[in-house]
């Protein structure tokens, strides 16, 4: 009854400058990281992360993760998504430039001439956080109608 249709999950993700991903760590404890992203067309997460990161390592280990965005200042209010999938490293420079020219371009960053020059040089240290969504939940209180 509360659940974003799919369009809605689509317009919440694109609207949204930071998302939470979790990871496990090597004790078994979740780590949990706000990370910039975007989303491709068929529902795959993109963000970039240094390549020696936490989250990497982690991620290397057991690709296993949760995503998730929310808002909302009060509980008729609430708003989210939390995704679970599979995380995969991607080291390719110009897969993860094209991943940080996106993420750049989704929070209105100036796209000054050289940027992707700029852009590279960061590329170089990072990698590809590519997420394929394996379940997906989502919520939004704002259908309720204030009956809870």
């Amino acid at each position: 009854m509360i659940a974003l249709t799919p369009d809605e999950q689509r317009t919440f993700l694109a609207g949204a400058k930071t998302m939470t991903l979790a990871s496990v760590d090597r004790h078994g404890y979740p780590h949990l990281v706000a990370m910039w992203f975007v989303v491709d067309p068929d529902g795959t997460v993109l963000m970039t992360t240094f390549a020696k990161s936490q989250k990497a390592v982690n991620l290397r280990r057991d690709p296993k993760c949760t995503l998730m965005v929310e808002r909302g200042t009060s509980y008729d209010q609430l708003q989210g998504i939390m995704i679970r999938g599979r995380a995969t490293l991607g080291t390719d420079v110009e897969e993860t430039l094209d991943v940080l020219t996106r993420i750049h371009a989704k929070h209105g960053g100036e796209q000054p001439e050289g940027l992707r020059d700029i852009l590279r040089t960061q590329a170089r240290k990072r990698v590809t956080v590519r997420v394929t969504p394996e379940r997906v939940a989502s919520w939004d209180h704002t259908k309720l109608g204030g009956v809870y």
